[in-house]
């Protein structure tokens, strides 16, 4: 099993089209055995200290095999929504993981 964990920082006021794209991609998971673990939206006064920035969500979800997670990085359907990504994200932090 491999995990990712993805730190979401959004553009100021693009946050409607952020949802938008995830609501149009998070539904592919399944189609690659991924399973969206968490999805958290801090306050900003749960970031206790930073030196990043505050995220506007953050992400686990789990695959059980590097090849699932890149079939749907690749997925033809999701990339054809990625110019809603590159308008709304300001910048993501990957994590790859795994259980211990």
């Amino acid at each position: 099993m491999v995990y990712y964990t993805q730190v979401l920082f959004v553009v100021d006021g693009q946050e409607a089209i952020f949802e938008s794209f995830e609501d149009q991609v998070l539904p592919f998971l399944s189609q690659y055995n991924g399973e969206l673990l968490y999805r958290v939206r801090p306050p900003r006064s749960a970031v206790l200290a930073t030196s990043f920035g505050y995220p506007y969500e953050i992400h686990l979800v789990s695959f059980p095999t590097l090849a699932d997670f890149e079939a749907y990085r690749d997925n033809p359907q999701r990339l054809a929504y990625l110019p809603l990504k590159e308008q709304s994200i300001a910048r993501v932090l990957l994590i790859e993981g795994k259980a211990l």
